[in-house]
């Protein structure tokens, strides 16, 4: 009788080790702290894996290490260009170091991502939480729960990376003062938003300084939409510049300023923040580089620092902003003078030439 064919069990632990010639807690460190080998040793288990189809039981590790070799990243909009830039250099260093990513999207609302840090706590070992719209008391109780890093929100006591975008805002005012820009905007978000709130006061501030009139606009949810319908509010108020929390809306006001047939710069000038799509837009947008995706990077080497080697750090990191100077930024534009002598319905008279005058 003919035997049945022969079923390979799955690849163990203990054999990677043996034809990696490594041991089975460098295996394991090459899949859960691969910080802590040489890149060479972490090639050559990796390689070893794969050759045998070798995959870590999740399950079995979490039960044995206490670790779920998750992480979360919970932030206000996944379609906002600063916060898609965030993940990609969230989820790229969480991998660099083993860890799976989990996204939360909590639609710009605090009561959500409560809900999401509930119930994605029993799945993860830490938290990234981007630009949190979550009550302060709120967010603390959760940090006794799980290891937190907050990113651009200043809260004493707790991991934090925070984009310090005052200095190039400040800078961007300067720049429209020597322009000749005398009522200027900033358009920003909710006030939930910490760092809108600090481009605000910071657009104030030096505004202040030069004796400009400046005009604050809250666009709601920043996007390309709240752009294009605060336009008519900035010409009502006689504004020739506007600073934006980020430049989907300020993009969302070119094509407003378009739709009413005024250009950029030449009719209005335009300051972005992020400098993500600020390159693509037409004419190419003078924007604020936030460095999104190092911010995100940071935070998760911060998280995970902490979850290696307790207590978590409660120090906060500081990542400063640069002003990008594009093509959207001119002079203030001139104050069209009435034509003297000339009434409605009536043609200028033509006028003959002075010989005399030079060209």
């Amino acid at each position: 009788m003919t035997k049945p064919p022969t079923v390979n069990a799955s690849p163990t632990i203990r054999l990677v080790a043996r034809e990696a010639g490594v041991s089975q807690a460098t295996v394991s460190r090459a899949f859960s702290q691969p910080d802590l080998l040489t890149p060479a040793t972490i090639e050559k288990v990796l390689s070893t894996a794969k050759r045998l189809g070798y995959v870590p039981n999740q399950v079995a590790r979490a039960l044995s290490t206490g670790r779920a070799g998750n992480i979360a990243l919970i932030l206000p909009d996944v379609a906002d260009s600063f916060f898609s830039s965030l993940v990609r250099g969230a989820q790229a260093q969480a991998y660099k170091r083993g860890y799976a990513t989990f996204i939360g999207d909590s639609d710009e609302t605090g009561y959500l991502e409560d809900v999401l840090i509930t119930k994605l706590a029993a799945q993860v070992d830490g938290f990234v939480l981007a630009s949190p719209r979550i009550e302060e008391k709120l967010i603390r109780k959760h940090v006794g729960r799980k290891p937190i890093v907050i990113i651009n929100r200043d809260l004493e006591g707790i991991a934090r990376v925070l984009v310090d975008t005052v200095p190039a805002f400040t800078a961007a005012v300067n720049l429209l003062a020597s322009l000749g820009h005398r009522t200027i905007a900033y358009v920003g978000a909710t006030s939930s938003s910490w760092a809108s709130q600090q481009r605000a006061e910071a657009v104030a501030v030096a505004g202040a300084a030069h004796g400009l009139r400046v005009v604050q606009i809250a666009a709601g949810r920043p996007n390309h939409e709240a752009g294009r319908s605060c336009v008519d509010a900035l010409l009502r108020e006689g504004v020739t510049a506007a600073l934006t929390v980020g430049d989907i809306v300020a993009q969302g006001i070119m094509a407003g300023l378009s739709e009413r047939g005024l250009s950029v710069p030449h009719d209005f000038s335009l300051v972005g923040c992020d400098d993500i799509i600020a390159s693509t837009t037409y004419p190419p947008l003078t924007s604020v580089n936030a460095f999104s995706a190092l911010a995100g990077a940071n935070a998760v080497d911060l998280l995970l620092d902490g979850l290696a080697n307790p207590p978590s750090p409660t120090d906060s990191h500081v990542i400063t902003g640069e002003l990008v100077t594009r093509s959207t930024v001119g002079p203030a534009p001139a104050k069209k003078q009435p034509v003297q002598g000339k009434t409605r319905g009536q043609k200028p008279r033509a006028t003959t030439p002075n010989p005399s005058r030079r060209k």
